[in-house]
């Protein structure tokens, strides 16, 4: 930890800044004082409320939006080619990452840093609330905005700060964390990484930097760690509609989270609470009241028919199975899953196991893959994904070219009853709030 510099003579500009990881750092830059503007590629809420906080926000990247004298702050999503970062280096303007700028802010305070492949953002949330619930006041600046804040990012005047890491571009590396917590471990950015091994060792020099260790009990994220890591689990959780019930420590934690990941979820909470100093009895009393982080399952509404709609940033196939799953115990009359695929080389390798998970629901909506930003090559066929969910077992598959043939495809077949769950990051959240538009389920 180290002492909290000035940033009242800083100017940063964040090129992407309508992210969530990106907004939130942006936010904290500005609350410690720094001068902060940015660009996103489309107008979205979360630019008014920048806006609201004296950030100077536009709506588009083009040159004349670099200040002169400023960062530049770029997210893992914005490439080199980007307007404003060629324009940044022939102003000759230091560039930074994302995860730079937050190993910066994390360096601050004591942290916990929360890595992984999956989970890290509802973990990273269940240590804030399980920490402020254990007597431990703390900062955060995660992926997504707490239901209970409205916020991804609260810096305030707390000893800890609870960050969630990057391994898509390495820059959890830049972190020393207190306390680091490795949720699990698959290989997902085949963009950035060769191999499974390649990830394994980026993890395993993470896990290196920490002070204290929290691994899944898995003998593939042990192997990770040093044999004095803290473990944790939550074997057969009781499932029950809207959350579940697990034992942790002799104590018995109610979750109004459904889903058994989000049983392990909380048990890594906990564990990492545990070792900042929050008491371990109101810490775990705590997560009864945890409702969530944006598009983690998040519950929307209805549609005029009555059917309930949830949102979720699912992307790969474990994170769309665990979903659905945890949809399932909500008790639908008929479950239906709508995928936005991303990234042609993931759904060129994944598709089978895209397919599998969709099979978990009754009816598999399959959106065109949308292209990752750094990819090059042909496009990848949806088709792939659909004809994977039949052979699998799915009893109804639509393959649909974009949000609006979705949209006219889910009004014909939703009725009440039935759970419709969105899955993607990139345009699929529209979809979501389009159906529930002025309904309440």
């Amino acid at each position: 930890m180290t002492a909290e510099p000035d940033w009242a003579e800083r100017r940063l500009h964040f090129v992407g800044i309508g992210g969530c990881g990106m907004s939130g750092l942006a936010l904290v830059a500005r609350s410690r004082g720094a001068t902060v503007t940015g660009s996103d590629r489309r107008d979205a809420p979360v630019l008014a409320r920048l806006r609201e906080q004296g950030i100077g926000v536009v709506v588009g990247h083009h040159t004349g939006s670099v200040p002169s004298g400023s960062e530049l702050i770029y997210s893992s999503a914005v490439g080199p080619g980007n307007p404003e970062r060629v324009r940044g280096r022939e102003l000759g303007l230091p560039e930074r990452r994302r995860g730079t700028l937050l190993a910066e802010l994390a360096a601050e305070r004591r942290c916990i840093a929360v890595a992984g492949t999956h989970g890290k953002t509802t973990t990273a949330a269940m240590i804030v609330h399980a920490l402020r619930g254990g007597g431990v006041q703390t900062a955060y600046i995660i992926g997504a905005d707490l239901l209970d804040t409205g916020r991804s990012a609260d810096w305030g005047t707390a000893e800890w700060v609870v960050v969630e890491t990057d391994e898509s571009d390495r820059s959890l590396l830049e972190l020393r964390p207190e306390v680091a917590v490795l949720t699990n471990v698959e290989l997902e950015h085949v963009n950035a990484y060769r191999s499974r091994a390649e990830l394994d060792d980026v993890f395993r020099a993470f896990l290196a930097q920490a002070g204290e260790t929290v691994l899944w009990n898995r003998p593939e994220v042990r192997s990770l760690g040093s044999s004095t890591a803290h473990t944790f689990d939550a074997p057969a959780p009781a499932l029950q509609p809207g959350g579940s019930r697990f034992s942790w420590r002799g104590r018995e934690v109610a979750l109004r989270v459904p889903g058994a990941h989000n049983a392990r979820n909380a048990a890594a909470a906990l564990e990492a609470s545990a070792l900042a100093g929050a008491d371990p009895d109101l810490a775990a009393a705590a997560l009864a009241g945890f409702t969530g982080t944006a598009r983690r399952l998040q519950r929307l509404g209805a549609t005029p028919s009555g059917a309930t709609v949830y949102d979720d940033y699912a992307h790969h196939p474990t994170e769309v199975r665990c979903t659905l799953e945890a949809a399932r115990t909500v008790a639908p009359e008929t479950l239906v899953a709508v995928l936005e695929p991303h990234s042609y080389a993931r759904v060129g390798m994944m598709a089978a196991a895209f397919g599998a998970a969709l099979a978990v629901a009754d009816v598999a909506v399959v959106l065109d893959v949308v292209q990752a930003g750094s990819e090059d090559g042909p496009p990848v066929p949806a088709s792939l994904i659909a004809d994977a969910a039949r052979a699998a077992g799915c009893a109804t598959v639509v393959e649909a070219p974009d949000l609006e043939a979705a949209e006219l495809c889910l009004e014909m077949l939703l009725r009440r009853g039935d759970v419709c769950v969105t899955m993607g990051f990139v345009k699929i959240e529209r979809l979501a709030q389009r159906l529930t538009a002025g309904h309440v389920a």
